[in-house]
């Protein structure tokens, strides 16, 4: 198509777009020459190397030109936006989450909504923009709430900064949904058209209803053929009183509704209520550490204005710190040099400490006088379970990892623990074993570490009657979550357990299996609402222990997949608890103790009991494996010792003469039964403990 080219230059591709934005620059003699006489054609030109040093021009078809075109214009709206980003007043700013049950659309609705307003391309909004985390892409879950400032034309055609945040579905991380609610003032309810109002639905849309938010209701998923948008409106309307009319119909996968939601968000929810004239105050609602630039702090800004430069006060550690960088994210990070009331944006102010950066807590400038902003309180966690190094000398590594991951998730808790077998580690809160499970995973893949990780344990409260313990303590109760620590039952008046409100959305022809289930978990019945002629919403008040471990798995199993189910705190109750004591002949060993329920005491025994006869190695010496509570013993499995055959070098002679080299040899086991020591290798406590 083009003839051969001769040029001085070196040019490994030159590429047609070049050659159209900077044709003044080129030699005429260099431009190609097309065909036929008008445009040129949509075409990549690229220079290869001939032996004889010439240059072959080669043309292929290519979109590249309209792409880098309008890149090209992208950039320089998207440079003229950020100019006119100080400049937006309060009126035009919207602060809004999307919040939904799992799997019902919210990270696919974020990336359509990122794509109309300019803040992605296409390709890049085939993924799931803002779920960056590995962990997120590899379990299909959003497990961090992202942000994302977008702008947006309105009708009007004056622009609108939206502030959007992508939250997670799964109970495990309302922590995350809670905590992003502070900094918005109305949110997205998303619900699937095919499998329509979930538990985590509901929550979400209390959590939403007790903070005043303006919720805007959308259907997605409605290109699905078995979508059943009517049934679900149906639905919306019974369980929170929404209005039919007010109910969006979207396909985030195919991007069908999505201007009409943005309009509806700007038209719905109002601007957010504050001062940019009063002094400067902030709140910090997500932080994470960055090796190079230390703590990086997420604000809402509530009042005033904040530049660079500038020194900042926290009023948790009272600590000032000088202002490095101001930025937005779009969803990447974008440079300016302010910001104002109502806005969002990113800060890094040399926080090398990773605890210095606190959750909620409030920004101001040096040696101003605020108030707090005193809207976000921490969930406290459900869930506990001891992290330990593999090996000792990494335990400082491993400390200085978990800091860093908890300055990235502020519902964690932590405490120091030590165990006779592992050695010194934490014991960690969490708000769910989904939450404990991708906590420790991150810990894996973001920091390399190797943690070993307990089996999951509730906090139980007991009540205490020994006036010396009540003296020593300070007080008559005490919550413990390590079976240690419990004290002789002598000493205890009254057990206390937590408990959980579940709520549970299932297909009526599931219900009998899902009682079954709940009144094997000592669950008691609260309410019973049929939504529809098809589907059942039951609540159910739960001990905690009995759900943490396989309770989500079993109702997933018995309803082929259908049934949601989520939960909250509901207090503590008086029960009946033990301490499960494991003995190795009569020794008892502290490290494989637990705290159990009375009625579930036999059961967990004999399964331990089992397990640590496949564990524990045999040794010179019969081991008696013994699940006790006080004194009263639940199972027993033995371990048969190593045993010489003392009687092979006999040839015949009387059966006396076996008979005693027998004898001898039992006498000689019984008595090393009572110096010998049982050898439990470290690996067998590792797999007994951990989960």
């Amino acid at each position: 198509m083009f003839k051969s080219i001769s040029t001085r230059w070196t040019w490994t591709c030159i590429q047609y777009r070049r050659l159209a934005i900077a044709s003044a620059a080129c030699p005429r003699s260099f431009r190609p020459q097309a065909k036929a006489a008008g445009a040129w054609p949509n075409l990549t030109v690229r220079c290869v190397p001939e032996p004889r040093g010439l240059y072959r021009a080669k043309a292929s078809s290519s979109s590249n030109l309209a792409a880098t075109a309008s890149e090209l214009e992208s950039a320089k709206s998207q440079d003229a936006l950020l100019r006119e980003f100080a400049q937006i007043p309060v009126e035009r700013i919207r602060n809004f989450s999307i919040i939904a049950h799992v799997d019902h659309g919210k990270s696919t609705l974020a990336d359509r909504i990122l794509e109309l307003t300019g803040a992605i391309t296409k390709q890049e909004g085939q993924h799931q923009v803002l779920d960056n985390l590995q962990v997120e892409r590899e379990r299909g879950i959003t497990v961090k709430a992202q942000t994302a400032s977008i702008f947006y034309k309105y009708k009007d055609q004056q622009t609108y900064l939206l502030n959007l945040i992508d939250t997670p579905g799964h109970v495990d991380f309302s922590n995350e949904v809670s905590r992003s609610l502070a900094a918005c003032d109305g949110v997205i309810l998303l619900v699937d058209a095919c499998h329509g109002v979930q538990a985590q639905t509901v929550a979400n849309y209390h959590l939403a209803k007790q903070r005043n938010l303006i919720v805007v209701p959308v259907l997605n998923k409605i290109d699905i053929k078995h979508a059943q948008p009517e049934k679900v409106i149906q639905d919306l309307q019974f369980l929170f009183q929404i209005d039919p009319k007010t109910v969006l119909q979207v396909s985030a996968k195919l991007g069908l509704g999505i201007k009409e939601v943005l309009n509806r968000v700007i038209e719905s929810i109002p601007p957010p209520q504050v001062q940019r004239e009063q002094e400067f105050r902030a709140l910090i609602f997500d932080s994470w550490f960055d090796k190079y630039r230390g703590a990086l702090n997420l604000i809402y800004i509530l009042n005033g204005h904040l530049e660079q430069g500038q020194e900042i006060q926290s009023m948790a550690t009272k600590k000032i710190y000088p202002l490095k960088t101001i930025s937005i994210l779009r969803p990447k990070e974008c440079d300016v040099k302010s910001l104002s009331a109502g806005q969002v944006g990113l800060i890094a102010c040399n926080m090398r400490n990773s605890k210095e950066s606190i959750i909620g807590d409030t920004i101001y400038l040096k040696n101003q006088i605020v108030q707090s902003a005193g809207n976000y309180t921490p969930q406290k966690p459900l869930v506990f379970a001891g992290i330990f190094p593999v090996d000792q000398s990494k335990h400082v590594a491993l400390r200085s990892a978990i800091d860093k991951m908890i300055l990235n998730d502020s519902a964690v808790t932590l405490m120091v623990d030590s165990s006779p077998a592992l050695g010194q580690g934490w014991r960690l809160g969490f708000l769910g074993l989904l939450h404990m499970e991708v906590f420790c995973q991150r810990l894996e893949q973001e920091h390399n570490a190797e943690p070993i990780i307990t089996a999951p344990s509730v906090t139980y409260r007991i009540v205490l009657n020994n006036p010396r313990m009540i003296k020593q303590m300070g007080k008559n109760t005490l919550d413990i979550s390590n079976a240690a620590l419990f004290p002789e039952p002598s000493n205890i008046k009254e057990y206390y357990e937590p408990l959980v409100m579940g709520t549970i959305i299932t297909p009526s022809e599931y219900v009998g299996q899902i009682i079954a289930l709940c009144i094997d978990r000592r669950g008691v019945q609260q309410s019973s609402i049929n939504i529809d002629e098809t589907r059942i919403l039951m609540t159910y008040v739960l001990p905690l222990s009995e759900i943490i471990l396989d309770f989500h798995d079993r109702l997933k199993s018995l309803s082929s997949g259908y049934a949601s189910f989520s939960y909250e705190d509901h207090g503590y109750h008086l029960t009946n608890l033990v301490r499960l004591d494991i003995h190795l002949n009569g020794r008892p060993v502290e490290e494989l103790c637990r705290i159990v329920h009375a009625t579930k005491a036999t059961g967990i025994a004999r399964q331990m009991v089992h397990k640590l006869k496949d564990l524990i190695p045999r040794q010179m010496v019969q081991i008696a494996i013994q699940a006790c509570v006080g004194s009263k013993v639940l199972a027993r499995e033995t371990i048969k010792a190593y045993r010489k055959d003392v009687t092979a070098k006999l040839y015949g002679g009387d059966v006396t003469r076996r008979m005693k080299l027998l004898r001898q040899q039992a006498e000689g086991k019984k008595k090393m039964r009572m110096f010998a020591n049982i050898r439990v290798p470290h690996e067998t406590f590792i797999n007994v403990l951990k989960r």
